[in-house]
Formats: C-alpha cells, structure tokens, sequence
C-alpha cells in the first residue's frame, strides 16, 4: 500500500497533489506553506492512486477516507498512468468533472499545453525553476483558486 500524506484532510479547501516526484512534492508543500496557504493537503504518487482515491476504490472504498479535494494539481508525466490520463478521467465523470484540475507539471511543450485545455484543464503551470520562483507561483494559485475563485460546492455525498 502507497503512503497517502494528509493534514486534517476534513477541511473545506482540500487540495490533491498528485505527483510522483518526492522533491517536487516537498517543494510544493513548503512552498504552500511559506505563502501562507493553510489548506489540508493529500497526496497521491501516481495516476493510478489518483483515481483510487477520486473513484473510491481499492485503499479508498470507505469514502471518508478521501474526501473531495476542492482542487487538484496534476503532474502529467509519472509512470504507469500519467496525468493526461487522469485528466481526461476527472472532466469524463460527471461528479467529477466540476473539480479544478490546475496542471503543473515540467512540460512547456505546446502540445501537452493544448491536449491539457482541450481535455478541460483549468490551468496549466510550467513547474518554476527554484525555490523563490515555487512560492511565487504557488502564491497566486493560492489567491486565485482560494481567494479569488468562487469553488463548487459538492452537494451529494460521493459514491462510488
């Protein structure tokens, strides 16, 4: 079984990062954190875990055990099932497909931007290069998609 981090995952503002990178994960935590975000945070490693934990599935059939994320950020490049994937599984689902998936991942190329959108990402995001840059970007995500942004409210309980 994966290891799932997880803050006080009964919080409003759930955010679910799905990336396989542990550097990459840790910098985004920190970073979320220096900016000040203080949402709860569940991470899954890979795609396949993704849709486990968004589908209650396997691991994650007691759906308290993985509550709805207000957002996901989604790497697109992992092992097995990768982002796109992914992706294309959350806007398909029909209770699904109301969650924002922010894609922020280490592709700035044109085409994996394109497919992103078309399959109905909310926004892509080019990982930054350096801890600084990290926060930056994390900040606006932080007041975009939190302070900015009025998020869908989920109004039935999940189901499998």
């Amino acid at each position: 079984m994966k290891k799932i981090f997880a803050e006080s995952p009964d919080k409003n503002d759930l955010i679910l990062i799905v990336e396989d990178s542990e550097e990459d994960y840790f910098t985004i935590l920190r970073a979320f954190k220096k900016a000040g975000l203080r949402n709860s945070f569940v991470r899954c490693k890979d795609g396949d875990e993704a849709l486990d934990y968004l589908f209650c599935r396997r691991e994650f059939i007691d759906p308290g055990k993985a509550p709805r994320p207000s957002i996901v950020l989604l790497d697109l490049n992992m092992p097995g099932t990768d982002g796109r994937e992914v992706l294309k599984e959350i806007k398909n689902t029909p209770r699904l497909r109301k969650i924002p998936v922010v894609v922020m991942t280490t592709s700035s190329c044109p085409d994996d931007i394109n497919r992103s959108y078309d399959q109905g990402a909310n926004s892509y995001i080019s990982k930054p290069i350096g801890f600084e840059a990290y926060i930056k970007a994390v900040e606006k995500i932080a007041d975009y998609w939190f302070d900015i942004v009025s998020l869908p409210q989920c109004r039935t309980a999940r189901t499998k």
